[in-house]
């Protein structure tokens, strides 16, 4: 077993481990780490625990130590950075007759880089671009291709359900979404309807998945002959997370649909056809073709 941290250096963004070097800190605590990019700030976001080794990536690097009111005044004044070189970059694109969309800027702790994030339709050829912003900036220059889905993530905003995107409120990462789970979950096909800002399927549609399919086993499907407490009838509609179903009756299938709780029906492996709904049972004929008793 090996002592970590957690420590996340974006409002929402995945979690990478450290070894605390014997200190004790809470969750929110500012500190300053070694990564990949360089000395960053990162804001701890999973206080002291036990992993197994096993799951850890060796070498796990150490905290170099708490942020200092001065490491925060770098931070602060690296925002600040960010803003004019994104203004700069907006230029120099106009400049090269580029065809990209600048997204975001960011600077590293140590200002030892500058990474411009963008999207574009297809690829593009921004060596002359980077020269001149290297020219600009004195410093090592990235720029990142990212996607749609990244690009809502880092400019936030609010979906069509009135409340901020998923992606930059609490989804750590994007999974895999796909139109079975639209058709699951009873969603209109409508690409308008199921796609968030982005133009891609909703991050809703994965991570309500479980519950939807766990809820299709307790609520009968659309089609399914029921018993209910009016009599007999057929499942028309169904909502799986009230757990209801609205049933077309035998004895009134012109009748507007009933609701009823899942827990109050019961599923008929009968066809409808074997047992006919009671006041619709065919009168015997007598050997003149008349109706008899």
């Amino acid at each position: 077993m090996a002592e970590i941290i957690g420590v996340r250096f974006k409002n929402v963004g995945k979690v990478y481990y450290f070894d605390p070097d014997g200190k004790q800190l809470e969750k929110g605590s500012k500190v300053i780490v070694e990564t990949s990019r360089g000395i960053e700030c990162g804001e701890v976001a999973m206080k002291n625990r036990q992993v197994s080794e096993d799951k850890l990536v060796q070498p796990l690097k150490k905290l170099i130590r708490m942020a200092t009111v001065e490491d925060l005044k770098r931070v602060e004044e690296n925002h600040k950075k960010e803003k004019t070189a994104f203004q700069i970059c907006l230029k120099k694109i106009a400049a090269h007759k580029l065809e990209m969309k600048l997204v975001d800027v960011e600077y590293t702790f140590d200002n030892s880089k500058i990474l411009f994030y963008f999207t574009a339709d297809g690829r593009v050829d921004f060596r002359e671009l980077v020269k001149d912003l290297a020219s600009v900036f004195h410093t090592r220059i990235e720029l990142r291709q990212i996607g749609v889905r990244d690009e809502a993530k880092m400019l936030g905003g609010l979906g069509i359900c009135g409340r901020p995107f998923c992606c930059s409120s609490f989804l750590n990462g994007f999974q895999p979404v796909s139109i079975k789970m639209a058709k699951e979950q009873g969603l209109s096909l409508n690409p308008a309807k199921i796609s968030g800002i982005c133009g891609r399927l909703m991050c809703c549609l994965k991570y309500e998945q479980e519950t939807y399919i766990e809820k299709q086993h307790a609520v009968p499907a659309i089609g399914t002959a029921v018993m209910t407490p009016e009599g007999r009838g057929t499942v028309a509609e169904r909502n799986l997370l009230a757990e209801t179903v609205s049933v077309r009756m035998d004895f009134s299938p012109d009748a507007p649909l009933r609701s009823f709780k899942s827990s109050e029906v019961k599923e008929l492996k009968e066809t409808k056809d074997a047992h006919p709904a009671p006041g619709n049972t065919p009168s015997k004929k007598n050997s003149n073709g008349q109706g008899g008793a």
